[in-house]
């Protein structure tokens, strides 16, 4: 088995979006544009209301998904097709966006600890103007892999090489989506496909892969292999992401909420949106 190395390590930028909700952007800057089938990854974490309370007011969004995943703290979402929750501590919420919708998400709390991830996943073309839909689950539904050394693994998406299986459909990508927490001098070992890009994203602690050291809020984009190996370095333990998902390989057109192949493409989603036909 070949271990993967790393291809580039980056840190997060702080950033701010939807009414002024603060928060650090690991994938999606000047640094990192995509990583492809990922094209964004923010991640939120603060006791102070007025960071996250304006949350992320009606917009619309096309031609790919969001997945959110609560650490901490409540997070409601409404769209325009009467869908609506509340996503809590440890829940996921996996969302096509498809051909289009109008959504929010608001936080249930006025107070508190707000933290966790949002994941923006790309969709193929044929896929790009399919129906919207969910996939929601709270973290009961979650399972938790315990190893050998003491570290854990829940399982979102996707199921690791001993046989843990999330309740989140990987999609088109066929992701996987792994929150490993390794205790200190704890070593991360899971084989992934060649035919899958991976990155780890650590926000707590740091981590040795391939040779390099990344620490919070950091992440490394790793390379060619088959097998993913982390080890926790420093004098506490680590937390991190392991995300993986087989490359579209497809033009990318980016305008704002919208995420097609063509800048034609992008601007019938603005129309279209004017237009009411969301």
């Amino acid at each position: 088995m070949a271990e993967r190395a790393v291809l580039k390590v980056v840190k997060g930028m702080a950033a701010s979006d939807g009414a002024g909700v603060r928060l650090t952007r690991i994938l999606g800057t000047p640094e990192a544009q995509m990583f492809d089938p990922f094209l964004m990854l923010d991640y939120f974490d603060t006791a102070e209301a007025s960071d996250y309370v304006g949350g992320f007011p009606d917009h619309p969004h096309r031609g790919f998904e969001t997945v959110t995943y609560m650490l901490e703290g409540r997070m409601r979402h409404a769209d325009n097709q009467g869908n609506a929750g509340v996503i809590e501590t440890g829940g996921i919420q996996w969302m096509r966006a498809g051909k289009g919708l109008v959504h929010s998400e608001m936080p249930e709390q006025a107070e508190g600890r707000m933290s966790g991830f949002q994941l923006w996943v790309n969709l193929p073309r044929e896929l790009k103007m399919s129906a919207p839909a969910y996939q929601e689950f709270d973290a009961p539904k979650i399972p938790v892999e315990s190893r050998d050394g003491g570290a854990s693994v829940k399982v979102v998406a996707g199921r690791t090489a001993q046989g843990t299986a999330g309740p989140v459909s990987g999609g088109a990508v066929d992701a996987l989506y792994f929150d490993v927490t390794l205790p200190q001098g704890a070593v991360f070992e899971e084989p992934v496909a060649t035919d899958r890009a991976a990155m780890l994203v650590v926000f707590d602690g740091a981590v040795r892969v391939g040779g390099q050291v990344v620490s919070a809020l950091g992440a490394a984009f790793l390379g060619e292999g088959d097998t993913i190996k982390a080890e926790s370095v420093g004098d506490w333990p680590a937390r991190f992401l392991v995300l993986a998902g087989r490359p579209i390989r497809e033009p990318v057109a980016w305008g704002g909420p919208f995420v097609m192949n063509s800048r034609e493409e992008v601007q019938q989603a603005f129309e279209d949106f004017r237009a009411g036909r969301f």
